[in-house]
């Protein structure tokens, strides 16, 4: 299995990114929290990976942090939780909120991420409860100066297809992102970034 990787970053577009290792690209699916972290194009870069293998495919999932990657390998053993959903859980919320909306029993928080119906929910704050007991004495503020270079053309498209990619409708995806456009935001991470925070905010 396939653990770790380190190399030249040369693709994002959310949610997958592309790392050349010595000559050979890796295709690494990544939740939008990691992609917010990632050097610019042509920097090197290291990812924890979790090697997911089907008798259709093979798929290499990363993070920046081995908190997200644990939450991921929780998530997926969740019933009714798959790879996709969980990383679009932990695109919706970074590891340290989804442990403090367990602890919390906040249901709200966790319904309102695309996917997560109210039952899977419930399941979630039952089941995660006692594999994430003791994650918030370890809890520490996430930085808020993370950066994403994304080669857009278009960033009300690029924002609406990485909202996609994760589980909104595109008509959802296309109101979250005109509710938070505005002229001084030139780039489509941070209508990423914002889109994915008004969802939590006005849960």
């Amino acid at each position: 299995m396939i653990g770790r990787i380190s190399g030249t970053l040369l693709h994002k577009q959310p949610p997958e990114i592309l790392v050349d290792v010595a000559g050979v690209g890796y295709e690494v699916q990544v939740p939008m929290t990691t992609l917010f972290q990632l050097p610019a194009l042509g920097d090197s870069v290291t990812l924890l990976t979790h090697h997911a293998v089907r008798e259709d495919a093979q798929t290499l999932y990363g993070f920046v942090s081995e908190r997200d990657r644990e939450l991921f390998r929780h998530l997926i053993k969740v019933s009714g939780v798959g790879p996709k959903l969980a990383l679009t859980i932990l695109s919706g919320m970074d590891s340290d909120s989804f442990a403090r909306a367990v602890h919390a029993d906040d249901l709200t928080a966790l319904v309102a991420l695309p996917g997560v119906g109210k039952k899977t929910a419930e399941r979630l704050l039952i089941e995660m409860r006692d594999r994430l007991s003791g994650w918030l004495d370890k809890i520490t503020e996430t930085g808020s100066g993370m950066t994403l270079t994304l080669p857009t053309s278009d960033k009300l498209s690029d924002a609406e297809d990485a909202l996609v990619s994760l589980g909104y409708k595109p008509a959802e995806a296309a109101r979250l992102v005109a509710r938070v456009d505005s002229d001084d935001i030139t780039d489509s991470e941070e209508l990423i970034r914002l889109a994915l925070r008004s969802t939590v905010r006005n849960s």
